[in-house]
């Protein structure tokens, strides 16, 4: 596909977005396809490689009569904690979590007291909880900071 209509698409769904001054919206295939002049299979192109959970974005679509796309633009918090709790396996030294405790207090998305109670918690999860209940312990403490 050529890069052109990509961009094209893209801006269109970024402009939408932006005009809608919320993190979501809720467009039509034809609507798209009809402003841009392109064939639907380029939209889906777009939103399979441009609007992806990696770069922040959730995309919901529907097809046929009454169809939908629906694009919520997720806050950079949430992929962040998703990053971490992805990244904690069995493996994982306790050095990596209090990195990652510490990379969060430093970016302002815990605060000093909830990082130290974090710290504390892992430090003894590492002591006397087996590894797959660690792993399972620690992604609650990070689900838990990611809602509150």
């Amino acid at each position: 596909m050529a890069g052109n209509i990509a961009d094209l698409i893209e801006n269109y769904i970024l402009h939408e977005l932006a005009d809608k001054g919320e993190n979501k919206v809720e467009l039509r295939r034809t609507d798209i396809a009809e402003a841009i002049s392109c064939a639907p299979s380029q939209i889906s192109y777009v939103l399979n490689t441009r609007f992806t959970q990696d770069k922040g974005f959730a995309v919901e679509s529907r097809r046929g009569l009454g169809g939908f796309i629906r694009i919520v633009r997720m806050p950079i918090e949430n992929l962040v904690y998703q990053d971490m709790m992805d990244k904690v396996t069995e493996e994982t030294s306790i050095q990596t979590v209090e990195s990652m405790a510490q990379y969060l207090m430093q970016h302002g998305m815990t605060t000093a007291r909830e990082t130290a109670i974090f710290l504390q918690a892992v430090g003894v999860a590492y002591k006397k909880l087996e590894p797959a209940d660690r792993v399972a312990f620690i992604r609650s403490l990070l689900l838990t900071l990611e809602r509150v």
